[in-house]
This record gives structure tokens, C-alpha cells and sequence, in this order.
């Protein structure tokens, strides 16, 4: 395996990590922004009224985008472990 080969894994390791994480950070991202603007306008100021909301979005995403997540992740493991099976092999 040479430097190309390398960086190539890495980036493909970075890009399927984006990909993993996204959605569940950009739900619990909204679901705070929205609850954080009805506080202000309310003027509750309670901090543990935050929490309930963003688990249940993060439950509801995985819930929807798990299977798929793990299916991305179990591709590129094959991916990776064939990879180092033919590095393996040829030396």
C-alpha cells in the first residue's frame, strides 16, 4: 500500500464518518435551535427542558436512518478489511 492508496482510505474513512454523523447532529441541532428560540419568546428559562426534545429527536433519526447507517458502516468495513486481505496476500 502506498501513500495514494493510503490517503485514499483515509479520505473514504472521512467522508463515511461525515456521512454517519450528519443527521443525527443536524437534528439535534434544529431541535435545540427551535426549542432555545420558543424559550426566548416564552422567557422560560428552564435548562433541563432542552434535553427531552433532543433525545427524542436523536431516538426518531436513528430510529428512521439506522438500518442505512449501519449498512454504510458494515460496507466499508468489507471494504477496509478486504483491503488489508489483499495487502496481505501480496506480500
Amino acid at each position: 500500500m502506498n501513500g495514494a492508496d493510503l490517503a485514499l482510505s483515509l479520505r473514504e474513512a472521512i467522508v463515511v464518518t461525515l456521512e454517519l454523523a450528519a443527521p443525527p447532529l443536524i437534528a439535534t441541532l434544529a431541535v435545540g435551535l427551535l426549542v432555545s428560540l420558543i424559550q426566548a419568546m416564552t422567557q422560560v428559562n428552564e435548562s433541563t427542558l432542552v434535553f427531552v426534545p433532543k433525545i427524542l429527536a436523536l431516538a426518531g433519526v436513528l430510529i428512521l436512518l439506522g438500518h442505512g447507517m449501519f449498512v454504510t458502516l458494515s460496507d466499508f468495513t468489507t471494504l477496509l478489511l478486504g483491503r488489508l486481505v489483499a495487502i496481505g496476500g501480496a506480500g
